[in-house]
């Protein structure tokens, strides 16, 4: 969008006629001479005169356009003056890969499909805020560093798959990695969210020892038990019901919760685990307050450029005719 800063300068824009008109003319005493006929080149030189008008004009022109400051404002860029920072940490045991997460029309999905699905959505409602992806099994590391870049933290967790770093759950080092990266962090915010559907079987730090170096770094913990409690299971001769979920240590999950003022969920299927998410952004809602910026630059350059390319062309022509 272009806007005019001074545009109260174009008033000056007649006054070069105003002097010609009402300045007094200087009056040089002369004589008169009596010519058979006009010397050569009288013409041109008035026409040479003619074109000089011409040029101051455009001149004066150019240097009023450039008096009145022509701004060139670009699209507005809105900033967030206060970020979050939120790390994922996703369970990649084996036992993510049971299909007991009920999609509501009679077919059944496994654990890891349904976090994925909600954590995609999820992570694309976080704009103005860094994320981060934490994957752990048998040892936990860090998928996706803190980053703004909210797409590349869908396609790092799209390509994940089951039995990559092995089969066991090593809760402690999935917070523990995911605390570290909040080192650095200068966030007023710093929230993991925790999905896990086991024990710590595996790593080398203990799940509550790691969440209280969480809490000493101001970080609060969510914590989400996944799988259902039921499931009917076919047998050879018939079907029995079993609780897919009796390895889910749900006492830890909430103590680690508890202990960095977070809270414990239980997601038994996806529409559960879409709601968990829905009342964690309630819990740490997207920041609104926002800082607009819009590009600017100044044009008067150009017109002042100009104006002066033909003052040169008119000190040339007056030049030449004297």
């Amino acid at each position: 969008m272009l806007e005019f800063a001074w545009l109260w300068a174009l008033l000056l824009l007649p006054l070069p006629l105003l002097i010609y008109r009402f300045a007094p003319a200087r009056h040089r005493p002369s004589a008169a001479i009596r010519l058979p006929r006009l010397p050569a080149g009288v013409g041109i030189q008035q026409r040479s005169n003619r074109w000089i008008s011409i040029f101051m004009g455009m001149a004066w022109l150019c240097l009023i356009t450039a008096l009145i400051r022509p701004i060139w404002y670009g699209e507005p860029i809105h900033i967030n003056p206060e970020h979050r920072d939120i790390m994922l940490a996703v369970d990649l045991s084996g036992s993510m890969s049971i299909k007991d997460m009920d999609l509501g029309n009679g077919n059944n999905t496994d654990r890891l499909t349904a976090v994925k699905a909600v954590l995609d959505k999820f992570i694309a409602e976080r704009e103005g805020d860094r994320i981060g992806l934490v994957l752990f099994a048998n040892h936990a590391y860090l998928q996706t560093p803190l980053t703004f870049d909210r797409k590349t933290v869908q396609d790092q967790l799209g390509r994940t798959v089951l039995g990559l770093i092995g089969q066991s759950t090593a809760i402690g080092e999935g917070l523990g990695i995911a605390t570290k990266t909040f080192i650095e962090s200068d966030a007023p915010q710093r929230v993991i969210i925790l999905l896990s559907d086991g024990a710590n079987t595996a790593g080398v730090i203990d799940p509550l020892e790691a969440a209280r170096l969480a809490a000493k770094s101001k970080a609060t913990i969510y914590t989400v038990g996944v799988g259902a409690e039921e499931m009917e299971q076919r047998t050879f001769f018939s079907t029995r019901t079993v609780n897919p979920s009796q390895d889910l240590d749900e006492r830890t999950l909430k103590r680690i919760a508890d202990m960095t003022g977070g809270q414990y969920f239980r997601a038994r299927n996806p529409q559960e685990l879409e709601k968990i998410y829905d009342i964690i952004n309630q819990l740490e809602p997207v920041n609104t307050a926002q800082q607009t910026w819009r590009p600017r630059q100044e044009l008067f350059r150009y017109p002042l450029g100009i104006a002066l390319l033909f003052s040169v062309v008119v000190m040339i022509l007056r030049k030449r005719h004297e």
